[in-house]
Order: structure tokens, then C-alpha cells, then sequence
């Protein structure tokens, strides 16, 4: 008889950790997270748990596009494959960047395919491009995906730092130029997660002269490009002349239209990097579920229920950001998503102190059942604060506020 496990993890590839695949003993931050509101509960027993780590939508899908999935699914015509995806939804993604981001012009047969969330997509696109050696440009903090299949194949990911001092934009003029003769990809995310931040039409326009100077690829990950508030417009790396050139967009609808679990976005841009990631998605998968891309493509037709989750979001950022700096945060709004990511304090006055982000992420559950997400990066200590909390109402949203106000209070923060 073989031993526990027998010949197999002899068999694992070194990429998920060969014979020691399943043996580590770290503990990784969310696990960490949901250890800490599990013991925090169990202290204090009957006590609500506030949560804004969260980083989905607190809403279900709009009923008119639930009820047109229902709809589509009781027709017969719509059980088979969809494979890359229907026109239906191709076009109304097109319309979608005309209508939303004032992107014209692009050709649902050759410039969009559909996508399973932007997860798969991400994971799919360095297949497309990367060989062993080739390097993937990610910002740090960001999105880890892209690098993950990146490293997978053989390739290097190079961090590129965001920092508050450089508007949580990545310093391009830093890469040397050994390293951008290997570089393939350029990974970007505006609005950002975790830190919030928007991109600038100049900044998107200095890509677009980056990325043909030194032939990288780019893709920038939209999925909160929608969410935008007090009067910005929604901005789309493709909406810069010359974009088109050099790489492709991802929109999801997962957080723009509360569709997370329906797993459905777009690839927009470049049509040989569209058609290079349909070959590597047609060998993957076989495409979404025809009605949920009608039902996508009903939401996509009708962007007004987007700006009225921004609405949303962009009154619980203004009542956060007002608590979090009476307790002493140096809080801003952001411009856009549902992220406010802010410097961590070093102590609670004569309490205890924090080496890291982490230590007082995992303080603020334990001593006052609030769930936050730490992000030591770059030699900085921020946390992340989500205004997707679980709230059926405007009055209830004001109760939650008060009541992370009053948590707070408790606790002199020293910064």
C-alpha cells in the first residue's frame, strides 16, 4: 500500500508547490481576516459585526435584468454553447463604450469578445503572450491574477510601486531599459483596487506613448470604471487616440450592475489581442450561459442603473469619510469605486501598538467587531475601507454610520 497520498504528490508541478503542495503552514490575510471575525463573534456573542472589507456589491442585479434572465432561459434555442460569446451582447458592448465612455467605433465582429468575469480573463490573456522569461509590468498593490498565470508559465513579474506621493500612479520613467526589452504586458486598474484611485486622460496618454515606444502590451482591468462620483466622467483607457494600437480593455459588470456571481464582461481594444485571447478562451471554455449574455446586454443598454448604484456608493463615501476623520483617519474620497484606502495608525493611545496594517486590521475586529482588509505594500501601511456594507436603506445606512462612529470613538488612534 502507498502512504497517504501514494505516488501523487510526486506528480504536482512546481508551479502550485510540487511535493509540498497542501503543506505550508502560513496563514494568508483573508484567512487571517475570517479567523479574527470568528473569534470576534464568538466573544461577543449577539454583537453586529460591521463589515467594510467586502469588496462586492451589496445589492442583487436589478429585477427587470433578473427577470429577463428567467425569461431567456425557458427558451429552448438558448441551451446550446455559446463559445466566444453572442452578437446580441457584443453589439450592445459596443454601444455601451459609445453611450458611457464616448469610445466609438468599435467593432463587435473583430474588437470585443465576451468574457466569464474578468478573473478568467485575466488569468487567460498571459497564455496568449507570455514564454518563459518574458516579463509582466503589475503595479504593488494590485489585482494579483495576470501575474499568477504569468509565473505559471515561466514568465517574471516586476512590481510597480503605487504610492500616495505619486498619486497612486505606477512610475514609468523608473524601468530600465534591459527590463523593458524583456517586458510584455503592462497590467493597469482605474479606478483602483485597493487604493481607489482614478487614472487621468494625461497619465492614459503617457501609456499610450510607453507602450509603443518600448512595444508592451497593455491591459488595464476597467470593472470600476463606471462607478464614478460628484460629476467626473467615466473614463476609458481606449477613449485615448492611439490606445487601440497597443491594448485591450476588461469591463465587468459585477460591480457596476451588482452581477458578480453572474460571471460576465467584455474584452474590448486591439483586434489581435482580441483574437488571440477568443483562440485561448475557445480552449478553455465554451462560453457564458446565452441568457445571462442577453440579460448582460439588456443592463449594458441601460447604464442609468449604474449611475444610480454610484449614487449610492457616493453617499456612504461622504458619511465614511466624515466618521473616519473625526477618529483622527487622514480620509479622502475617491473619485471613483467603492474603495476608501487610508494610512493606518501606529498605536491607540496607552493601548497597544502596530508594527503593521495587518496588526491594527486585525485590532479593529477583535476590539470593535469592525472588518477592514490591511495592505502593507511598498514599505507603507494602509487599510482599505469598502462602502458595500449590508444596508436595505438610507436609514440604515445612517445607523451603520453612527454606529461605526460610536465604535471608534472608543479608541484614541495615534497616527
Amino acid at each position: 500500500m502507498e502512504p497517504s497520498g501514494g505516488f501523487i504528490p510526486k506528480l504536482l508541478a512546481d508551479r502550485i508547490g510540487g511535493e509540498r503542495f497542501g503543506q505550508e503552514t502560513e496563514i494568508y490575510k483573508f484567512e487571517k481576516i475570517k479567523r479574527a471575525k470568528q473569534w470576534a463573534l464568538r466573544q461577543h456573542p449577539g454583537k453586529e459585526l460591521i463589515d467594510l472589507g467586502v469588496g462586492e456589491p451589496d445589492e442583487m442585479a436589478d429585477l427587470r435584468v433578473v427577470r429577463l434572465l428567467a425569461e431567456e432561459a425557458a427558451k429552448p434555442e438558448n441551451r446550446f454553447y455559446a463559445d466566444n460569446g453572442v452578437f446580441e451582447f457584443k453589439q450592445a458592448a459596443s454601444d455601451y463604450m459609445g453611450q458611457v465612455f464616448g469610445v466609438a467605433g468599435i467593432d463587435p465582429h473583430s474588437e470585443i469578445n465576451h468574457v466569464i468575469g474578468s478573473k478568467p480573463a485575466l488569468a487567460m490573456l498571459p497564455y496568449a503572450f507570455i514564454n518563459p522569461g518574458d516579463v509582466a509590468l503589475m503595479p504593488s498593490p494590485c489585482y494579483p491574477v495576470l501575474g499568477t498565470h504569468t509565473e505559471y508559465l515561466g514568465g517574471r513579474v516586476v512590481s510597480l510601486p503605487l504610492t500616495e506621493d505619486n498619486r497612486f500612479l505606477p512610475d514609468l520613467d523608473a524601468l530600465p531599459d534591459d527590463l523593458l526589452r524583456k517586458a510584455k504586458l503592462l497590467y493597469l486598474n482605474y479606478p483602483n483596487n485597493p487604493t481607489g484611485a482614478s487614472a487621468t486622460p494625461e497619465f492614459f496618454e503617457k501609456v499610450v506613448r510607453f507602450a509603443k515606444h518600448n512595444g508592451i502590451a497593455v491591459v488595464h482591468d476597467a470593472a470600476y470604471s463606471a462607478l464614478v462620483f460628484d460629476g467626473e466622467k467615466p473614463l476609458s483607457f481606449l477613449s485615448l487616440p492611439g490606445a487601440k494600437e497597443v491594448g485591450v480593455e476588461l469591463h465587468s459588470l459585477s460591480k457596476s450592475y451588482n452581477m458578480t456571481g453572474w460571471r460576465i464582461g467584455f474584452i474590448a481594444g486591439n483586434p489581435l489581442m482580441v483574437k488571440a485571447f477568443a483562440t485561448i478562451k475557445d480552449n478553455c471554455d465554451s462560453g457564458q450561459f446565452i441568457p445571462i449574455q442577453k440579460a448582460a446586454a439588456f443592463a449594458l443598454n441601460n447604464p442609468d442603473i449604474t449611475r444610480r448604484i454610484s449614487e449610492k456608493y457616493s453617499r456612504r463615501h461622504d458619511m465614511l469619510v466624515q466618521v473616519l476623520r473625526e477618529a483622527g483617519f487622514r480620509a479622502h474620497k475617491p473619485k471613483g469605486s467603492f474603495f476608501l484606502y487610508t494610512e493606518a495608525p501606529k498605536a491607540v493611545k496607552g493601548g497597544p501598538e502596530f508594527g503593521s496594517a495587518e496588526q491594527f486590521s486585525d485590532y479593529l475586529i477583535r476590539h470593535h467587531l469592525i472588518s477592514t482588509v490591511p495592505w502593507d505594500n511598498n514599505g507603507e501601511r494602509y487599510v482599505r475601507f469598502s462602502v458595500t456594507f449590508q444596508a436595505g436603506s438610507e436609514q440604515e445606512e445612517r445607523r451603520i454610520i453612527d454606529e461605526i462612529r460610536r465604535r471608534l470613538a472608543e479608541a484614541d488612534f495615534l497616527f
